[in-house]
């Protein structure tokens, strides 16, 4: 993949949807919070995981979180939990006093044929271990450092107030309309001309 072609996947992919979630507008505290906490499950060390774990997080966290950008820093994450598997692994070997797992080509050849089936097993829980004594002061680092950047990217690109808490519709425009007694209710625009 060439450099040329890296920058409009990157403002595509990336810098759109950041700027699209700055102009709809959120707290500072709610982005910080779902952008830390997107990155720090993100970096999951089972890979294919981080996914489910954010669409967990949203269905358990509901208003506290900002569904948008907590999965857009999960996709940008993605290269760092590559990048951290080893370390997770080596952090928890070293908080269990575990041997180490060779990341060796004779041990990647064992793993293929399942020799070394108890060997990758233990290696996983270590890399697990590693991850769940980390990440809260990851959660808690990025916290402290997204903040800030929030504070001043949403007085730059949100035109609005900075508070989520005004209705989408305000209760003059909307109605209820009953189809069926049996039915539930159901909210219907009112017409602008009525």
């Amino acid at each position: 993949m060439s450099w040329i072609g890296l920058g409009p996947w990157f403002n595509a992919k990336v810098v759109d949807p950041l700027l699209q979630i700055l102009r709809i507008g959120a707290e500072p505290k709610q982005l910080a919070f779902s952008t830390a906490l997107g990155i720090t499950l993100g970096v999951f060390p089972i890979c294919g995981v981080t996914v489910f774990l954010c669409g967990m997080a949203i269905a358990v966290l509901g208003s506290l979180c900002h569904p948008p950008s907590l999965m857009l820093a999960n996709f940008i994450a993605t290269p760092i939990e590559l990048s951290l598997v080893v370390p997770f692994l080596r952090f928890g070997e070293t908080l269990t006093g575990g041997a180490h797992f060779p990341l060796t080509a004779d041990a990647l050849k064992k793993v293929l044929t399942g020799q070394a089936s108890r060997e990758v097993l233990l290696s996983i829980v270590h890399a697990l271990l590693g991850w769940l004594v980390a990440a809260p002061f990851l959660l808690a680092a990025l916290y402290v450092l997204f903040l800030p950047c929030f504070t001043v990217l949403l007085r730059k690109f949100n035109s609005g107030s900075l508070s989520p808490k005004m209705p989408l519709l305000s209760p003059s425009e909307i109605s209820l309309k009953i189809r069926d007694p049996k039915s539930p209710l159901l909210y219907v625009l009112k017409d602008q001309n009525s």
